[in-house]
């Protein structure tokens, strides 16, 4: 391997791995906002919305790796396909991080007023989440577009956990208005794990799309 075409791999490496140290980031951050969440912990709420800023800080140094790339480098066909794709798993994985910010500002908002349903189904979508977003960044290291797909496919439960919980939300401030502020929090944390699916299933086109070159459109 020419000395240059080298160099240019243990770039993309560092590049992936600076994606896989930005992913763990994510995944505490959404893991700490349902244990604030579950325990009115506002103090660590706190720190989730202090501690964004090292994601923030991650996507910026990946975004000016990536910059440096295309200026040095001068990449063509599937390499340019390779770091683009970062620049926008990147902002992908930035987004998911401010939703678990969303979570940390409603616990906030909810303090210690008792929840009007048992948060059964919110950590299991937390959960799931969680999982997706290590299993896609694997397969955005290994470019299988396979594992991308499986992993987008997971989407489905965590949107049917979704429509459950908005369901029985509804149902419950309906039928007591004194629950309805509540009732409308867990509706936003709910809504902000599915926006979080929908990241992780935006991250697996773009992993096809680095694979084929072909855009695709996932669980819609």
């Amino acid at each position: 391997m020419p000395s240059t075409r080298k160099h240019f791999s243990e770039e993309l490496n560092d590049l992936h791995q600076s994606l896989l140290k930005m992913g763990i980031l994510v995944e505490e951050s959404i893991q700490k906002s349902i244990i604030a969440l579950k325990g009115y912990n506002s103090e660590l709420a706190e720190k989730i919305i202090q501690d964004d800023d090292d994601i923030n800080s991650a996507e910026t140094g990946i975004l000016d790796h990536c910059t440096k790339l295309l200026a040095t480098q001068q990449p063509v066909a599937g390499d340019l396909r390779t770091i683009v794709t970062a620049i926008k798993v990147a902002t992908q994985l930035e987004r998911i991080g401010d939703h678990a910010v969303h979570i940390a500002k409603s616990v906030l908002k909810l303090s210690h007023d008792p929840f009007i349903k048992d948060l059964i189904d919110i950590p299991r979508m937390a959960e799931i989440c969680q999982s997706m977003i290590g299993d896609i960044l694997t397969a955005l290291i290994n470019n299988d577009s396979d594992y991308a797909r499986e992993v987008a496919g997971r989407d489905d439960e965590v949107d049917k956990l979704y429509y459950r919980m908005t369901r029985d939300l509804v149902t419950s401030m309906i039928e007591d208005k004194a629950k309805i502020n509540r009732g409308l929090e867990l509706i936003f944390i709910v809504r902000y794990l599915e926006r979080m699916g929908d990241h992780v299933t935006n991250i697996s086109e773009l992993i096809i799309y680095n694979a084929s070159g072909k855009h695709v459109e996932l669980n819609r």
